[in-house]
């Protein structure tokens, strides 16, 4: 690739109209300054790398053919859009990537007609792609539809589900799956292009069809034909299973071949129903250390263009995720009936070096919550102890699972539940907001919230040893920077610890707000209590304080709606206790991205905000029953 100079024809191309004016044979060098201008912003903003750089020549190829935003396309995940954001009219926003304010990281309505669909978890494209050609076609409009998939998340029972019903219809959709694991490589080449070209043309297309007419008043002629075609089309491409669906399967080609996409592309405009296009593309394309090292570049912190390497982080303590890696590996040594099994987030979830050393329990399920949660109950009810390494987020899309395959059956498992609260840059869609709202009104489950490292692996500890399943749900990043002790020592369950001693105000903090908590109480001459348990609530200790202050106030990084203040609620509803009750927690609406002090800031969970927060609530009280605010 010859590397640009400038961006010249980058900057002519303000939207997909305008590049429709270029000639096709300029699209190899708009191809590389895209490239390029993807890796010099990226560089300077962090942000999802390698997918974008494996995007580039197949967004072009998409927005050249179809008539965007009429014909719609919607993307999955997200973290492939980059090059997409760029030629719809964002290119000026790059600077703002993920920052308060920006350009959001993903597809997002609100922020662009050419975003037909919201996106942040996998495999949700081709459901929804649906639903719009089903929408054209009884509006009788005659707009494209085009999903865009990765191999990675068609491995989600929710990709297949949609594909099952798309089959079953003859509604206009296109299914491009963007294979980037080159797991079919030797397919791809010379031949492999020409015979897409031409199974996606309309003299196939017509001779496929009219067969079918003409032949068919000669069975025995019709079926060596059909089966003749199958066999033909089976040497050279595996979408046997996509043509047992339903969909005619063109592919695979190489996905950064332009002009094999053009005209592919273009053949299957024209053609009706489910189809599904299968092109390969290499993650990283362009950027040799992208390539070499696609799983570390995928996500990317702020990094030298030239040599590859990061910005020097300053030094920290082990994150929450790193705690539950070592703990994960301490445990398994100790007790060996110890699973642990993650829905395909092997690295961020930190359980790489697990997966190392007892490779022979470890369950990587792939995009596949649902089957994740029901595995560990499974195995749980064998008398193995399975651990469940899971995001918050992810969490929700196994609920069912875990209310009626884990919890109804009160089987032992374990939830290490990261990126719970705010996350930062990646937005709403990966916000940890809801897991102690929609979690604590299960029955048998223990809910347990840190609020240092070391409370962490003790919490991992205790609900490891507990009989039925539990949850410890920890923040994403550092902590206050607690030592880790070695070893194993559970909590006493369900009890909680005061913290400070102070007067009229009791402030109640669950988790990972107990730093800002404790410097608010320090000018307000607060109580602190560290709650540590959202279920089963430390009923004795909200009680007493009650009895001994003023104000009670519960402080999370949770949805203040139904989460841990709205147990402490409960607690003094159900005993008669008529007090005041603050509760703050996360605002009842999707927060935007930006870093996570940024965003707690701004939910007014700092310190500040809990003490402008307490202070007013003060105001409000009448005569003080108990000592005055020093």
């Amino acid at each position: 690739m010859t590397e640009p100079t400038d961006f010249s024809l980058l900057h002519a191309v303000d939207s997909p109209d305008a590049l429709r004016l270029l000639n096709e044979e300029q699209l190899p060098t708009l191809a590389d300054e895209l490239r390029q201008f993807i890796i010099h912003s990226v560089s300077n903003t962090g942000g999802h790398l390698a997918a974008g750089l494996g995007t580039v020549e197949l967004t072009i190829a998409l927005h050249y053919v179809f008539n965007t935003p009429q014909d719609r396309l919607v993307w999955d995940v997200g973290h492939q859009t980059y090059p997409h954001k760029i030629l719809t009219g964002r290119r000026e926003q790059m600077p703002r990537l993920r920052q308060r304010h920006g350009l959001a990281g993903f597809p997002k309505r609100e922020e662009s007609i050419y975003d037909t669909f919201g996106v942040g978890h996998s495999s949700t494209s081709i459901s929804a792609a649906l639903g719009m050609a089903i929408a054209a076609q009884q509006q009788q409009r005659d707009d494209q539809v085009v999903a865009i998939i990765g191999d990675g998340a068609m491995t989600a029972g929710m990709a297949f589900e949609a594909l099952n019903h798309a089959g079953d219809l003859d509604a206009n959709l296109l299914v491009i799956l963007n294979d980037n694991d080159m797991s079919i490589s030797p397919n791809v080449g010379a031949l492999s292009n020409h015979l897409a070209r031409l199974l996606s043309g309309r003299l196939y297309s017509r001779m496929r069809a009219g067969s079918k007419k003409v032949l068919g008043v000669v069975p025995p002629v019709w079926e060596l034909a059909r089966r003749t075609e199958e066999h033909i089309k089976g040497m050279v491409t595996p979408g046997t299973l996509f043509e047992e669906l339903g969909f005619n399967y063109i592919g695979p080609i190489d996905g950064h071949d332009l002009p094999t996409l053009v005209k592919t592309l273009s053949n299957l405009r024209h053609l009706k129903g489910p189809r599904l296009l299968h092109v390969v593309t290499k993650k990283g394309k362009g950027y040799k250390p992208a390539e070499d090292d696609p799983c570390n570049y995928h996500s990317v912190s702020k990094f030298n263009r030239e040599s590859g390497k990061f910005e020097p982080s300053k030094p920290t303590g082990p994150t929450y995720t790193q705690v539950f890696g070592q703990w994960l590996c301490d445990m398994a040594e100790y007790d060996q009936r110890l699973v642990a099994i993650t829905p395909a987030m092997r690295e961020g979830s930190g359980l790489v070096d697990y997966s190392e050393r007892y490779p022979d329990r470890y369950f990587d399920v792939g995009i596949a919550e649902q089957h994740a949660v029901t595995l560990a109950a499974g195995l749980a009810t064998e008398g193995l102890k399975p651990v469940v390494a899971i995001y918050s987020t992810f969490l929700q899309r196994a609920y069912d699972q875990l209310i009626h395959d884990v919890a109804i059956q009160n089987l032992p498992v374990l939830f290490a539940i990261d990126r719970a609260g705010v996350v930062g840059p990646d937005g709403p869609t990966h916000a940890g907001s809801f897991d102690l709202s929609y979690l604590r009104c299960i029955p048998n489950l223990v809910i347990m919230a840190p609020a240092d490292e070391n409370e962490c692996r003790r919490m991992l500890s205790t609900g490891f040893d507990y009989q039925g399943p539990a949850a410890v749900r920890y923040p994403r990043g550092t902590g206050p920077g607690v030592r880790v002790e070695t070893g194993f020592n559970p909590l006493p369950l369900g009890l909680g610890e005061l913290r400070r001693e102070g007067q009229r105000v009791a402030l109640l903090s669950f988790g990972s707000t107990l730093a800002e908590t404790l410097c608010a109480a320090d000018k307000l001459n607060a109580s602190v209590a560290n709650m540590r348990f959202v279920k089963p609530i430390d009923t004795g200790l909200v009680l007493r304080l009650a009895e001994s202050h003023d104000l009670l106030v519960t402080v999370e990084e949770n949805t203040h709606l139904g989460g841990a203040g709205s147990a402490v609620n409960e607690v003094l509803a159900q005993h008669g206790v008529v007090i005041p009750v603050l509760n703050l927690g996360l605002p009842d609406r999707f927060q935007s991205q930006g870093t996570r002090q940024e965003l707690l800031t701004e939910a007014g969970l700092s310190a500040e905000g809990i003490i402008r927060r307490v202070e007013a609530q003060l105001h409000q009280l009448p005569l003080a029953k108990h000592a005055t605010l020093a």
